[in-house]
């Protein structure tokens, strides 16, 4: 009778391709997670952001639309453009109205003064990645090996010769 944890049991490559796929994704977020922090938290230079030019993409169902323009910090500072204010839409602003925005570090993108939900997506590509490359270690881990049992419930004779 062969054990039924070796049939089932995963291929080098495969986990190796799921442990690529994990790094992967973890390289993607983890240098955003100070930023998106910061984001979430409307925590950087406060300023004004002047809307110049609408961009839209249309989707299936659906328009997606930002707004690009300049950023100017209060009390003075480099004038950044152009940057897009993040969660803008058609209907937020016009060409030359100003906004209220924060310049968290990013380099082309500025948040209102309310922050962002970004941090929900980073956490979630975050929580794959580690889940991907930590998968082959939990799995081997959680094989206990348990004698086989008779339908009565007891440990069958072949079980107690090991």
């Amino acid at each position: 009778m062969t054990d039924r944890s070796d049939s089932r049991r995963r291929s080098p490559f495969f986990i190796a391709v799921l442990t690529l796929i994990g790094a992967f994704l973890l390289y993607l977020a983890i240098p955003n997670i100070g930023p998106t922090v910061r984001a979430a938290r409307a925590d950087g230079v406060p300023g004004v952001f002047t809307a110049r030019t609408l961009s839209c993409v249309e989707h299936p169902g659906h328009e997606s639309c930002s707004w690009s323009g300049e950023f100017q910090p209060d009390g003075g500072g480099r004038r950044r453009s152009p940057v897009t204010l993040y969660g803008s839409d058609r209907d937020s602003l016009r060409p030359g109205m100003r906004a209220k925005a924060v310049d968290v570090g990013r380099p082309s993108q500025v948040y209102g003064p309310g922050g962002s939900n970004e941090w929900v997506f980073t956490f979630l590509v975050l929580l794959a990645g580690a889940a991907l490359v930590l998968f082959p270690w939990v799995r081997r881990t959680r094989r206990p090996s348990s004698p086989a049992r008779t339908p009565g419930g007891t440990p069958s004779p072949a079980a107690s010769r090991r």
